[in-house]
């Protein structure tokens, strides 16, 4: 069983954590929409014994319980907990993959104060600042329009799902993810992976955060980061967050950097671990605590 915290509002969050317990500073990994902390599983087995982590599920995800309030300000609240739980000294290297960059990104903006004093890194994966309004799924024209309509139905049509279980086959599951999630050649493993995140997932926290991403624009919070030693990491073949949301990114921060993995989908975590892994111990190894203002 894994460890737990719960919230101020009650809601229990699974949490672990692992590598060197008197290390200076702690990872901090918070994984995406519809998945939970499996996403890591590939990158916290490249993490050397000398760097700490700590990896949880978010609310409505994993072997946490479904949340009343299901905001991405509500998710900032809670890594702020986890922190406070889990790392409350020391320095942190945060990394986000898809909403959980977006989570990093809110708890920026409601929590600066912390963030200038104890963020000595951020590893931005497969994420986006702004302008996830409208998704077409890599697709253009017709196809790009009818894929936006189609995404914005199942956000509706999950919000109202009473199952505690995604009622979708598992076939259906793997085929789904491998296109849209996956670049060029995955192992079935990782698609396996995410279909089987996908179904502990809860439907109706799943749809309203996807209708939250929808709606999240966090250009501002990202001045709170601007001189924080970062990454952007970005597949060339990303069907939710592409290139040019990577850059955006980018342009707001001038302590980082933009890493491309040509051929990579979505799931860098697990397409290229070795890469996010790498860039992880690279923060922890040579950031500076960042001065506050």
């Amino acid at each position: 069983m894994s460890p737990r915290i719960v919230t101020r509002d009650g809601v229990s969050l699974a949490v672990e954590h692992g590598g060197r317990a008197d290390a200076e500073t702690t990872v901090v990994l918070v994984h995406g929409w519809a998945q939970d902390r499996r996403t890591w599983d590939r990158v916290v087995e490249l993490l050397p014994a000398s760097v700490r982590y700590v990896r949880y599920d978010l609310c409505g995800h994993g072997e946490s319980d479904p949340p009343e309030m299901t905001t991405i300000d509500r998710l900032a609240d809670d890594l702020a907990e986890v922190v406070a739980a889990f790392a409350p000294t020391g320095g942190l290297v945060l990394a986000g993959h898809s909403m959980g960059g977006m989570t990093i990104m809110a708890m920026a903006d409601r929590y600066p104060d912390l963030v200038r004093d104890r963020v000595r890194g951020v590893v931005f994966v497969s994420t986006a600042c702004a302008d996830m309004g409208r998704l077409t799924l890599g697709l253009r024209g017709v196809a790009g329009t009818v894929a936006h309509r189609i995404e914005r139905a199942v956000a509706t049509a999950l919000v109202r799902c009473r199952p505690q279980r995604l009622p979708l086959g598992r076939r259906a599951a793997m085929l789904g993810a491998r296109w849209l999630v996956f670049g060029r050649r995955p192992r079935r493993a990782d698609v396996a992976s995410v279909a089987d995140q996908l179904f502990r997932a809860h439907p109706a926290s799943v749809g309203a955060f996807q209708n939250e991403i929808s709606l999240h624009d966090r250009t501002a919070a990202l001045s709170v980061l601007t001189r924080t030693s970062g990454v952007v990491l970005a597949g060339t073949a990303d069907r939710l967050c592409s290139v040019r949301h990577a850059r955006a990114i980018v342009g707001e921060l001038e302590a980082a950097r933009l890493v491309l993995c040509p051929g990579a989908g979505h799931m860098l975590p697990q397409e290229r671990a070795r890469e996010v892994a790498g860039e992880i111990v690279a923060l922890c190894r040579t950031s500076s605590p960042v001065a506050s203002g």
